[in-house]
């Protein structure tokens, strides 16, 4: 007997009601005229509240929560987070701006990145923020800056530690990283941070993302800990912030399962009762980003035309890779794997169908889903990629062919 083919793990965040996906508490035909184009990005800002409780149920309550806005930096939805996370961390001049709009405190905002331009710098450092230093001579530019602007700049070190997180979907530490300085190179670096007079607030320590392995997660975290007792040493003073980074992850592909989020949350307490007498006082932040937005978002598109080739069905949209280059497989995977994809308003369907659906770009790459099986859709029908509410639109050359953007709505 042969192995049932792997399924897309069970998606409970948008109801289908009458055979039409929910998406905000409104049905998607009726989403989509309130939209008024198509393509488009709808996000719920109801089940990113949801994730945020189930996260400060599981997680110790000393723990801090921190949004990586990289992973969707709609301003919309950054507002919405900020009322619900402790901090937020932001990659670039641009998305600083957009935290910076927010109520969030500015001493919970954190810069983290290479390649910080000097304009970055001073916006960050006038700011009042925290910057999550990536070298040596981003630090002794950061001190010169703050001399000149008469502001001592509040500083983390990156560090690039000496092991990874096994089974990661991107290696972010361990080995050779353009991320953050060598573990081995931190504590001369942190006698230097004394002598410039920078204001030492602790250390970012991430080594990799995208994780659905408990035991994985609980293993870095242990790593992580350990490496952070070693390094306050030989800091100029005891550190109020270790920012462990994130890396959980949520699934994409069949076969996949979710993260046992209980079982990090128990490994996360013992941890905790271990740091607290070390470290007093010190301000532990997990830093996430696709965990707590990325199943809150659908891309939703619209069938133009249906095609049959030598036996192949083609559903071919208004939509692709330009707006969705990580459902397309061309951001990150190394085989390429479909994305849950429905026929929104048909989600069941009364006749099923094994088709691809495709963009309107002049590629082979435009592929949102492979053989599929679909309801049957005809032209006018509306295709939700889901699980998309994380590394979307801005992570897609939406220039590509030079067709229409996508729109974006956070109900």
């Amino acid at each position: 007997m042969m192995n049932a083919k792997p399924q897309h793990a069970p998606l409970l965040q948008f109801p289908v009601v009458d055979d039409c996906l929910q998406i905000g508490g409104m049905p998607l035909t009726r989403l989509a005229q309130r939209v008024g184009q198509t393509p488009f990005y709808a996000y719920d800002r109801a089940a990113m509240t949801a994730r945020v409780a189930e996260l400060r149920a599981h997680l110790p309550q000393d723990v801090h929560l921190h949004y990586a806005m990289k992973a969707n930096p709609m301003p919309a939805v950054v507002q919405h987070m900020a009322g619900l996370v402790d901090g937020i961390d932001v990659a670039s001049g641009g998305e600083l701006r957009v935290a910076l709009d927010t109520p969030m405190n500015p001493l919970n905002i954190s810069f983290a990145g290479p390649g910080k331009s000097d304009t970055d710098l001073a916006s960050a450092i006038a700011a009042g923020i925290v910057l999550n230093l990536e070298s040596e001579g981003e630090m002794e530019r950061a001190a010169a800056i703050g001399q000149r602007l008469g502001i001592a700049p509040q500083v983390n070190v990156r560090v690039n530690p000496d092991f990874e997180l096994k089974s990661s979907g991107m290696k972010m530490g361990g080995g050779p990283k353009q991320f953050g300085v060598d573990a081995e190179r931190v504590p001369a670096m942190l006698r230097r941070i004394g002598e410039l007079g920078l204001d030492f607030y602790g250390f970012h320590i991430f080594s990799g993302s995208q994780n659905l392995k408990a035991a994985a997660l609980q293993e870095a975290h242990e790593r992580t800990f350990a490496l952070a007792f070693r390094l306050a040493e030989d800091a100029p003073r005891r550190p109020r912030i270790l920012n462990i980074g994130g890396g959980f992850g949520i699934p994409y592909f069949p076969g996949e399962e979710r993260l046992d989020l209980a079982a990090v949350g128990t490994s996360l307490h013992r941890l905790m009762d271990e740091l607290r007498p070390r470290l007093e006082g010190t301000q532990v932040v997990i830093e996430l980003g696709r965990y707590l937005v990325g199943e809150a978002g659908a891309y939703v598109c619209r069938v133009v035309d249906r095609k049959e080739s030598r036996g192949h069905m083609y559903l071919v949209t208004d939509g692709g890779l330009h707006h969705h280059l990580s459902a397309s497989g061309n951001f990150g995977q190394v085989i390429r794997k479909n994305y849950p994809v429905v026929i929104g308003n048909r989600v069941h369907g009364g006749e099923r169908e094994k088709a691809s659906v495709v963009g309107p770009l002049c590629t082979p790459l435009d592929l949102l889903a492979d053989q599929m099986d679909l309801a049957r859709a005809e032209p006018g029908d509306l295709v939700v990629v889901l699980q998309s509410g994380a590394y979307g639109i801005t992570a897609s050359p939406a220039g590509f062919l030079s067709h229409p953007a996508a729109a974006e709505v956070l109900l």
